[in-house]
């Protein structure tokens, strides 16, 4: 369970390393390729028409770009939260129907006791309760 808990916390990571590498890299790149393309249209633009329709058109190529990158940047986001969601559901599917945890669970209310058990029962329902309420929570808050 808690190796379980580590792995997931190490792929997390590694993934949240590998997407921030390459939106630094993307972004490096993208910054001088458009560093260069403003100046060589800024520079016809403003032979060809003057300073003002110079400076409107250099802005709206930052906006389209701006505007792709985080169009871009949404989507992989949404990938990414619904695969960790369908893996979360697939572990616990998988956990719930592992024949040597139902054994566990049989012996251990065997050994306890139904009537004690309850109690144990419900005081573990809740703490699940809060812990799933926390994560659905903290999936909500805005990334940056």
């Amino acid at each position: 369970m808690l190796q379980r808990i580590v792995d997931e916390a190490r792929t997390s990571a590694g993934t949240t390393l590998r997407q921030a590498s390459l939106a630094a890299i993307a972004l490096i790149s993208l910054f001088i390729t458009v560093a260069f393309l403003c100046a060589a249209a800024f520079v016809a633009v403003l032979d060809r028409y003057g300073l003002i329709d110079a400076c409107f058109a250099g802005a709206a190529v930052f906006f389209i770009v701006a505007f792709i990158a985080a169009c871009t940047y949404l989507v992989r986001k949404r990938q990414i939260k619904a695969r960790a969601a369908a893996r979360a559901k697939a572990a616990t599917n998988s956990l719930l129907a592992d024949p040597a945890l139902i054994v566990t669970g049989i012996q251990i209310a065997r050994a306890v006791g139904v009537k004690r058990l309850i109690p144990i029962l419900a005081v573990g329902g809740i703490a699940l309760g809060l812990l799933a309420g926390r994560t659905s929570a903290g999936d909500q808050a805005p990334a940056e």
